[in-house]
């Protein structure tokens, strides 16, 4: 296992493909890291599936109002069109680069409309530079974000089982 330096600033996903730890970003994105983080403990992404994912590019997830299943709002055909309950972010736009294992919000053409959903890079993706907000970096489990199930929506789309700040585990 990668060895968490900061288990504040660490969240271990569990997925349905297997285990990703994310080193958490709070000098480059504090607002959203503190998201993050408040999500995970509210155990709002248990369940939420991986809605959009994309071969080459990334794989999105965090609806966390239509793409979590078992929940009473679950929606397939939305889930990617939600959010959370808590107020839009503003952008923390950053020099940051997104290369492969970046976790980045995902957003609206509004810049300040980062909410729950987020992307994990499969590759460097140089044209989201300084266009979205970068939180995070996968320091292990890359291998399982790859083996996520590609979709525009995703038939039977694989999901995160569990979602939490190492700290707490």
């Amino acid at each position: 296992m990668a060895e968490i330096k900061d288990p504040e600033n660490t969240v271990i996903l569990e997925t349905t493909k297997g285990k990703v730890v994310i080193q958490l970003l709070p000098q480059v994105a504090p607002e959203h890291v503190a998201r993050i983080k408040e999500l995970a403990r509210e155990k709002a992404y248990d369940g939420v599936v991986f809605h959009r994912v994309i071969q080459d590019f990334m794989a999105q997830t965090g609806d966390v109002e239509y793409g979590k299943k078992g929940s009473e709002t679950f929606n397939p055909g939305r889930a990617g069109m939600g959010g959370s309950a808590k107020p839009d972010l503003k952008a923390e736009f950053s020099a940051t680069p997104h290369v492969r294992g970046t976790c980045s919000m995902a957003r609206s053409q509004n810049p300040n409309s980062a909410n729950s959903q987020f992307f994990i890079c499969f590759t460097d993706a140089p044209w989201l530079n300084k266009q979205y907000s970068v939180w995070g970096q996968v320091i292990e489990g890359m291998d399982n974000v790859d083996k996520i199930k590609r979709g525009e929506p995703v038939s039977d789309p694989d999901s995160i089982v569990s979602m939490r700040v190492a700290a707490d585990v």
